[in-house]
């Protein structure tokens, strides 16, 4: 029986700013949107370009990514992860998967101001 190789994949908290573009799905009126995301990749470059190629897909405009690492990095700093995230995150893992977590929209052109 062949053993399989230990998955080098790690789940990435991504933040995305979206802008509006036709079919995107954000509420009326909204200049875009933030999006909390995690996402699967071996590093959080190879994340980021997988999100970044799916919100395409989806009709939405990603205009820049912020990357808060791994879950381990997260926690190195400080971060208090829930139980419902990091549940959202192992789904990601097992999945290989870009998960949507959050979405906010904002109004107006200002930003949503995240904690």
């Amino acid at each position: 029986m062949e053993k399989k190789k230990p998955s080098r994949q790690q789940v990435y908290t991504l933040l995305v700013q979206i802008g509006r573009k036709d079919g995107d799905g954000l509420p009326d009126g909204a200049t875009g949107a933030a999006l909390m995301i995690y996402a699967s990749g071996v590093d959080e470059a190879e994340a980021v370009r997988e999100t970044v190629a799916i919100l395409k897909q989806a009709d939405t405009a990603p205009l820049d990514v912020t990357g808060y690492g791994t879950q381990e990095e997260r926690e190195a700093e400080g971060h208090e992860i829930g139980e419902e995230e990091r549940g959202l995150m192992q789904r990601a893992l097992e999945e290989n998967a870009v998960i949507v977590a959050q979405m906010t929209p904002f109004f107006d052109g200002e930003e949503p101001v995240f904690h």
